[in-house]
């Protein structure tokens, strides 16, 4: 008998159940009260009540558990230096949105090489956040693929929602129901109306289709979350000047959302050249100096080292801390613009 479903579906797969991955790696309390203080102050930062500077440094993409520690532990040794006046959260990003093809990231191909071994990449992925709340370290990530948050969502400080999918029902009804703060980046072509209507959307209560803790099919209904926030990437120009932040701080005023905003300092604002970020990092400051207090916070895309290099199949070729994704600032330099906003913002307080 012909079919008409399944055509092109090479097979199936079943996923391990959240609930069973969680057992495998519980939270401890230790990393418990790491997310929940993370969370706290960043709704503070938002809420205007807590006037540090929340700074989201690392690597653009993870592929390396072992580089990834030893960047956090590079960023703990530095907190102690600018805890007053820095809130600092890592990125550990996991899953890479492309335009056609192209590595997807830790979760969707741990072994970077094809063979999309997802059930070792969401295992690889809890493990990890695991380790660096377990030091003590706030983490960010960003969201794709809508099941992923029943797997580490209560490992996450803080998340984001990339220029491809802020437009997405799908990623705005998922963010109405994380447990997190979460930023909306403004589109690709440097649109904010597409961002703006999702913090809209993710404040209200939303129902649809997800799976629970059992890793079932089910509806989901939300209460809507309240710390949906903007983050200026950059598109066809940058919008971290001036200009473009009081353009956006209009908008928001006019839609009734939190002027709060997050400015990336990498992507559309640096014309995705690394050397870029410095200057957009330092033009963001003095705007906060001068008395902005919309901008409640920075992004940087760093690593141990500069630059980016290619995936090839020989992963012995690959350099130790280098990007395989977007091209990152090295910790050195990450290390000065920490240090830079430390000094000039504890003479401004």
């Amino acid at each position: 008998m012909t079919t008409t479903y399944d055509i092109h579906i090479k097979g199936y797969e079943h996923l391990i159940a959240p609930c069973t991955l969680k057992e495998e790696f519980p939270l401890t309390q230790k990393a418990t009260e790491t997310v929940i203080s993370g969370r706290q102050a960043i709704q503070n930062i938002i809420d205007g009540k807590d006037k540090r500077l929340m700074a989201i440094v690392g690597p653009c993409s993870i592929h390396d558990a072992k580089a990834a520690l030893e960047y956090a532990e590079k960023l703990i040794e530095i907190n102690e230096k600018v805890k007053n006046t820095l809130f600092l959260v890592m990125r550990v990003y996991f899953e890479k949105p492309r335009t056609n093809v192209g590595w997807k990231g830790l979760i969707n191909d741990p072994l970077m090489d094809g063979t999309c071994n997802i059930q070792e990449g969401i295992r690889h992925a809890r493990k990890l956040l695991l380790d660096i709340a377990q030091m003590g370290l706030p983490v960010a990530n960003e969201i794709l693929e809508p099941i992923i948050p029943q797997y580490i969502a209560g490992l996450i400080t803080w998340a984001a929602i990339g220029a491809r999918t802020t437009e997405s029902q799908t990623h705005r009804e998922m963010a109405s129901g994380l447990s997190m703060p979460v930023g909306f980046k403004n589109h690709t072509n440097g649109d904010l109306d597409i961002a703006l209507n999702a913090m809209q959307a993710a404040r209200a209560q939303q129902t649809f289709l997800g799976i629970d803790q059992q890793g079932r099919s089910c509806i989901v209904k939300t209460t809507g979350n309240p710390y949906g926030h903007l983050v200026l990437r950059g598109g066809e120009h940058p919008n971290y000047d001036p200009v473009s932040i009081a353009e956006a701080c209009k908008k928001l005023e006019t839609k009734k959302l939190p002027k709060a905003i997050v400015v990336d300092c990498s992507h559309g604002n640096s014309g995705k050249k690394f050397e870029g970020q410095a200057f957009v990092w330092k033009s963001v400051l003095s705007q906060r100096l001068d008395g902005n207090e919309s901008l409640v916070g920075m992004m940087l895309e760093s690593n141990l080292k500069e630059g980016n290099q290619k995936l090839t199949k020989d992963l012995s070729c690959l350099k130790y801390g280098v990007s395989i994704t977007d091209e990152c600032i090295s910790w050195e330099t990450t290390e000065q613009l920490l240090l830079l906003a430390n000094e000039r913002l504890s003479r401004k307080n």
